[in-house]
């Protein structure tokens, strides 16, 4: 039988319970102090009246003083303490005042005054309410900085959230500009078959990229066969120049990696591989373990770095007339998303050969995704070995 996790819930979850929670610790326990005392002087069992009258007259002096000092701990801190400093001194009078009259109720025949009963309980009650009136700043202030923490914490995972959607749907203009180029002219050509499947394919791919979450992760298999929409639009362009092939070890097909990570790396090897070359070049996708780390390689058989523009490679940035001009996606997307996602538990190298060739290595921890509890897992579909 599945048990149930438990979850236990923060003290502080519902301020306004724990606060009646600390009131009635707070107060029982200074009762239960009064009661012992006077057990161990061998006083009468009535005397428990006097504690029990006194207990609850703290009590309800200090509901009055959290009012306010709910109203000025919002305020300056000069406002704060001086308004304290005056307000607790007669708080504390009032509730030795009290305490005085009942142990002069309770002992009329004393002999003595009133003024000597009111001195003798104000230290008592002095100390009580002194202490009371700490706890109560120190746990407020305890918690204004714990909430401040928090809402940093929430601004910077908003910021970092916001960083890594920014990136990841930088989408190339350009990849989109030739889709529909392509299209437009399969159309113009009558060609209504090649125009239509080409068409659905990048509606599945830009569907794709709406619907995902931008800081979703998915498993291997899921952007493999993502990646396959995209490829699928490009050799419909390039034809038998662009040449594929995967080789996706089955031990990593749950392993889970950032949305969209590798359409990029295949789009930067079409855009200086295959491209330049009447030839074209052929793709490869790898995926192994190594260890503890998902190792990803996407290599091509291009000219590599050999070429005037293997540092617009290295950097995502292509020039039109001498001026610079950003693709809009490129490496160093990659290794951004790859740093906010993973920090340093992460490898991104570039390997180039003069005589041709390019290959990137990625790194990153290897995890799966964790199932529910009876949920079973789906039934893995099958990957293609060669493109």
């Amino acid at each position: 039988m599945a048990v149930l996790p438990f979850r236990p819930t923060p003290f502080f979850a519902n301020k306004n319970k724990a606060f009646w929670r600390l009131q009635g610790v707070g107060w029982g326990g200074a009762l239960l102090l009064r009661a012992l005392s006077n057990f161990a002087n061998a006083q009468p069992a009535s005397i428990l009246v006097l504690a029990l009258i006194s207990s609850i007259t703290g009590f309800s002096i200090s509901l009055i003083l959290s009012v306010a000092f709910r109203q000025l701990i919002a305020r300056r801190a000069l406002v704060t303490w001086l308004v304290t400093v005056l307000l607790l001194p007669l708080a504390v009078g009032l509730y030795a005042f009290i305490d005085a009259w009942v142990i002069g109720l309770y002992r009329p025949d004393s002999g003595t005054s009133f003024a000597q009963l009111l001195i003798g309980v104000f230290y008592l009650d002095l100390t009580l309410l002194g202490a009371w009136a700490a706890l109560y700043y120190a746990i407020n202030f305890y918690l204004q900085i714990e909430e401040q923490n928090d809402q940093l914490i929430r601004l910077e995972n908003q910021a970092t959230s916001a960083q890594l959607a920014m990136l990841r749907y930088q989408l190339n203009p350009h990849f989109l500009f030739n889709t529909l180029n392509s299209i437009s002219t399969l159309v113009l050509l009558k060609q209504t078959e090649p125009a239509n499947a080409m068409l659905s394919r990048l509606s599945s791919f830009l569907r794709y990229t709406l619907i995902n979450e931008p800081t979703g992760r998915v498993t291997v298999a899921q952007e493999v066969e993502t990646l396959k929409l995209y490829l699928g639009i490009e050799l419909m362009r390039f034809e038998e120049r662009l040449r594929t092939s995967f080789r996706i070890d089955p031990a990593t097909e749950d392993a889970l990696l950032p949305s969209l990570l590798l359409q990029p790396l295949v789009e930067n090897a079409i855009k200086y591989a295959v491209s330049p070359q009447e030839s074209g070049a052929e793709i490869t996708i790898t995926t192994q373990l190594v260890g503890p780390n998902l190792r990803i390689t996407v290599s091509d058989t291009g000219p590599g770095l050999q070429t005037d523009a293997s540092d617009n490679r290295l950097s995502g940035v292509s020039f039109d007339g001498g001026e610079p001009v950003s693709t809009g996606v490129g490496l160093a997307n990659i290794r951004d998303r790859l740093a906010q996602a993973y920090g340093e538990e992460h490898r991104f190298d570039t390997v180039g050969a003069p005589e041709g060739g390019f290959a990137v290595i990625i790194e990153i921890p290897y995890e799966r995704r964790e199932l529910s509890a009876g949920a079973l897992p789906s039934p893995a579909r099958p990957l293609a070995t060669a493109g």
